[in-house]
């Protein structure tokens, strides 16, 4: 045997010398031929790529694919589509029954060169009627909407990186830590409302919220915020179904100050629009480190007023495509 042959076995051939072995193989030549007229070795294995994936370019590799053939690749397959619940601890059940037993990983990578990937993603349960109120609601869309929500904000409880340049073994200077407490260092409630013309008030709320406390932060924040942002007084007012929002004084307050309450679908919160000013809110107020909750609280109000027009004019005009998200899934949980 040549060096060149001797090489050429050991190496992956070029793909333009594939192609020609596969053009001269349906031309009606043998292996012993091709291998004669190009100089190679006699290789079945490009012929049997390409009859089984139709081209001889090479595939991506994941995991340890050799120990599944590919029957028993396909088989997965065709279990995961029958059920796409399926663990893959009963994926490999399946295999040890065809006489092909592997890892768990090898599993997982087949499926993923066979384009299957995707941890299940958490969503609210929605029950038949959940589903048909979100699709009315979704065909009711209603423009200049006061959005509400309330939010806990802790002391020392955002989890995110934080850097510091520094020398060499002196990480652990005082200057170059981050200080933590126990239990985040306390927290505290907030209620806040916003429109897509702006920011309105935002307020702590103090001890345990109930209906009657929620009642009093509308009728003090309310109808000024609507006022501030100049939505006049035929706004619609967003709130969840919280069992404080829906309580008997509540409605009462809101009847008797002629407030639209926007008729919410329990169990969406894929369609609330502040939860995106909220995470604005926290990554702003926690770059700014306070020490205190009275210092927290002043920050979050200083903070959520420098929220800019244009931030919240980005989750209100999402809205619409929330809500046909919510009409192409028939009411079902949308990637929202």
């Amino acid at each position: 045997m040549s060096e060149q042959m001797r090489i050429m076995r050991s190496k992956e051939l070029p793909e333009e010398l594939r192609d020609r072995i596969v053009a001269r193989h349906r031309s009606g030549q043998g292996y012993k031929k091709i291998s004669a007229a190009l100089k190679v070795p006699k290789r079945a294995s490009i012929i049997l790529k390409w009859k089984t994936f139709g081209t001889t370019r090479t595939l991506p590799r994941a995991g340890c694919l050799a120990k599944l053939s590919f029957q028993g690749r396909r088989a997965l397959v065709r279990e995961v589509k029958k059920n796409p619940k399926i663990t893959v601890a009963e994926l490999q059940r399946c295999s040890r029954e065809m006489g092909e037993s592997c890892r768990k990983s090898t599993i997982t990578a087949a499926l993923h060169q066979s384009g299957l990937y995707g941890v299940a993603r958490r969503k609210p349960l929605l029950s038949a009627r959940h589903m048909k109120a979100r699709m009315e609601f979704a065909k009711k869309q209603r423009n200049k909407i006061l959005w509400s929500d309330e939010t806990k904000i802790e002391l020392f409880g955002l989890n995110s990186k934080r850097y510091v340049w520094r020398k060499p073994g002196t990480a652990h200077h005082l200057s170059n830590t981050v200080p933590t407490v126990k239990h985040g260092g306390g927290s505290i409630m907030l209620w806040g409302c916003f429109s897509a013309a702006g920011t309105g008030r935002l307020v702590a709320i103090e001890g345990k919220m109930n209906a009657a406390k929620y009642r009093d932060i509308l009728d003090e924040n309310l109808l000024q915020s609507a006022q501030d942002l100049r939505l006049g007084r035929r706004f619609t007012f967003q709130q969840d179904n919280d069992p404080k929002h829906t309580a008997k004084i509540t409605k009462e307050w809101l009847h008797n100050n002629s407030v639209t309450v926007l008729e919410w679908p329990s169990q969406s919160p894929d369609l609330n629009s502040t939860e995106h000013l909220w995470r604005d809110l926290k990554m702003a107020v926690h770059q700014r480190l306070p020490s205190n909750l009275t210092e927290l609280e002043r920050i979050c109000k200083e903070e959520w007023q420098r929220i800019p027009k244009s931030r919240c004019e980005k989750p209100v005009a999402s809205f619409p495509k929330r809500l046909m998200a919510v009409l192409d899934q028939k009411g079902a949980s949308t990637k929202y």
